[in-house]
């Protein structure tokens, strides 16, 4: 995987607070290694008040590292997921997956998504067939009765199903956009050696994701910021694969004509 420049800037990233972590007394020890020892906050702040700071050397390495793998990924035509399912992520994650053309869950992750994969296959089938019918229920001169149940099945399923409607197969990669404790889509990708990207806080498990950001994950502009990296790789990744596609294909069209 070779290393590419991001521009990655650390001034950047402190003015959108990627830095702060939760207060001391709500952290997981196991985030020691990504936490700065070098910022003295003023004496003024009791204990329980004072917060960790991340070290955003780190920060910017692993991003770095998260970039140049989702470029590689995503060059290659590899089908990436994105997971926002907490209420301040929610609406970036769909934005930025719409933008970076992934696949997305930012409503409740419903169990087995991913580790009961055949069910999830037949219910994605169901929802495009709904959405099918629905299109063509003036056609069909569906009761209105009937016409109004067809709709808020419909509802039900774009609501929790909406952003994996075209997700044919498992994904390569998975970006989580909020590690909590009772994380089920990452211990679902764990069970089955799906490679991930997680943005953790100081209150995070480091050692459950294969490639940890560590970044404030309550603040809007950290989120937005560590977002558009992400994507921004992803897009370059597709442009390129696309790119790869258009040649192959003049090719193979020279050759027809040469024979």
């Amino acid at each position: 995987m070779a290393q590419r420049s991001w521009n990655i800037n650390l001034d950047e990233m402190r003015k959108a607070r990627v830095h702060l972590g939760h207060f001391i007394d709500k952290w997981n020890p196991k985030m020691e290694p990504y936490i700065s020892t070098n910022c003295k906050q003023p004496r003024y702040i009791p204990n329980c008040r004072r917060r960790h700071i991340t070290n955003l050397k780190i920060t910017a390495h692993f991003l770095s590292k998260a970039c140049d793998l989702l470029f590689d990924a995503a060059s290659s035509g590899k089908q990436i997921l994105i997971i926002g399912t907490n209420k301040r992520v929610a609406f970036s994650a769909a934005r930025a997956a719409i933008r970076a053309r992934c696949h997305y869950v930012n409503k409740k992750w419903l169990g087995g998504m991913l580790t009961n994969w055949s069910t999830t296959k037949r219910r994605l089938q169901k929802f495009r067939d709904l959405k099918m019918r629905y299109k063509s229920r003036k056609r069909a001169r569906l009761p209105k009765k009937e016409a109004a149940v067809l709709k808020r099945q419909l509802s039900h399923l774009q609501t929790y199903m909406g952003g994996i409607t075209y997700m044919k197969r498992l994904p390569d990669i998975v970006i989580i956009l909020n590690q909590d404790k009772k994380s089920t889509a990452l211990r679902e990708c764990i069970t089955l050696g799906i490679p991930t990207i997680s943005l953790i806080d100081t209150d995070c498990d480091p050692y459950l994701t294969d490639l940890p950001i560590p970044a404030n994950d309550d603040s809007e502009k950290s989120l937005r910021l560590i977002i558009t990296k992400l994507v921004v790789a992803i897009c370059k990744g597709r442009s390129r694969y696309i790119k790869k596609l258009v040649i192959q294909k003049k090719k193979k069209k020279k050759k027809k004509k040469n024979s």
